[in-house]
């Protein structure tokens, strides 16, 4: 309910400037086609309460409604309804009544597409009716120069006023766009790459080596007993270990790397354009960073992470032979004692060959 509030009260705001302008504009191109025709004054105050009083009070209506978009949609049908009022009244002068009528339709399809055109189609018959009963059937066919110089403002302002409108709400539906394509791309807890994010990259990067012929680097992470960490301290401490490893990832990677969390207590790093000597230099700070670390509430915990490192080689078929080869060399740290880096080195015969550094 909250929520739909919120939207509801969005939607009057976005109405009101152009209610505002239009009908304050709307004004003069009514008044051109009234003097004529010796008009009493009441509907000269209620042309004045419409253009200048309807629009803030309308605004006031929706906002302090319980469902602010059904009453906006109420006063749209309203407005429609002083529009037909408002053509009969200057007995369908040619140029006021296209103006009103054309700017009441813009207004409607806009807000509420085919349903509310013709919901207000019926209310501009029903102000065209009310206006006939109190004047009299009457029509017109002559316009004079002063009446078309009238309906110009309402003619270029309102129309500007509506585009003002539906720029600004394109522009936060992009926004919007790129915020949830960028939330689909990454790991809530972490803020870095998700699981297939950063495999869609791999493949990206993996192509990119074959066709230029750089040296890259993958670098798997592993957290060492961190099951045994979340069943002695409680999950919310293994969460903030798991951040806390991503904060080191962002501090100490470059801005091209790209990081993400694999799964669980496992992450990767692709490191592009980097040797495989300055990727283990860069994962050995990461570690020892870690293993320094010192969490405020359980200064007792001490993190120790497991690293497999593999480079790119031509031999690869695809990125996740190469991926394969960084999961073997992390194996083999967790295998062999843990809390060290293993490294995947290609040798001259071809395969691969480990290399453990403590």
């Amino acid at each position: 309910m909250k929520k739909q509030r919120g939207k509801g009260l969005s939607f009057a705001r976005r109405i009101y400037m152009p209610r505002t302008v239009g009908l304050g504009i709307g004004c003069i191109c009514v008044s051109a086609a009234l003097y004529p025709l010796n008009m009493p004054g009441w509907v000269w105050a209620l042309m004045l309460f419409n253009g200048f009083v309807w629009p803030h009070l309308a605004y006031q209506i929706a906002s302090r409604s319980l469902r602010p978009y059904q009453a906006e949609r109420r006063n749209i049908i309203c407005d429609s309804l002083w529009g037909g009022f408002w053509a009969a009244s200057v007995q369908f002068n040619p140029i006021a009544t296209v103006t009103i009528l054309s700017m009441m339709t813009m207004n409607n399809v806009a807000a509420g597409g085919p349903k509310l055109f013709l919901q207000g189609a019926l209310a501009q018959m029903s102000g065209v009716i009310i206006a006939w009963l109190l004047f009299g059937i009457a029509f017109t066919s002559t316009t004079t120069p002063i009446q078309v110089w009238a309906c110009l403002p309402s003619l270029t302002l309102y129309p500007l006023a509506v585009g003002m409108v539906f720029y600004r709400l394109a522009f936060k539906l992009a926004e919007h766009k790129r915020a949830l394509s960028a939330l689909s791309r990454t790991d809530s807890l972490t803020g870095l790459l998700n699981h297939g994010a950063w495999k869609d990259l791999l493949h990206v990067t993996f192509q990119q080596c074959r066709q230029n012929q750089v040296t890259s680097v993958i670098a798997l992470i592993d957290i060492d007993h961190f099951k045994v960490i979340n069943d002695t301290y409680g999950h919310i401490i293994g969460d903030s270990v798991l951040r806390q490893l991503s904060i080191e990832l962002r501090r100490n990677l470059r801005e091209g790397d790209l990081a993400g969390r694999y799964g669980g207590d496992e992450f990767c790093v692709i490191l592009p354009d980097m040797s495989l000597r300055q990727a283990w230099e860069v994962m050995e700070r990461l570690r020892k960073l870690l293993n320094d670390y010192r969490h405020p509430q359980v200064p007792e915990l001490r993190i120790r992470l497991s690293i497999g490192l593999a480079t790119y080689q031509t031999a690869f078929t695809d990125a996740i032979a190469w991926l394969n080869d960084a999961d073997k060399a992390l194996y083999i740290a967790k295998n062999t004692g843990r809390n060290k880096i293993s490294v995947t080195l290609p040798p001259p015969t071809g395969g691969s060959t480990t290399r453990i550094s403590a």
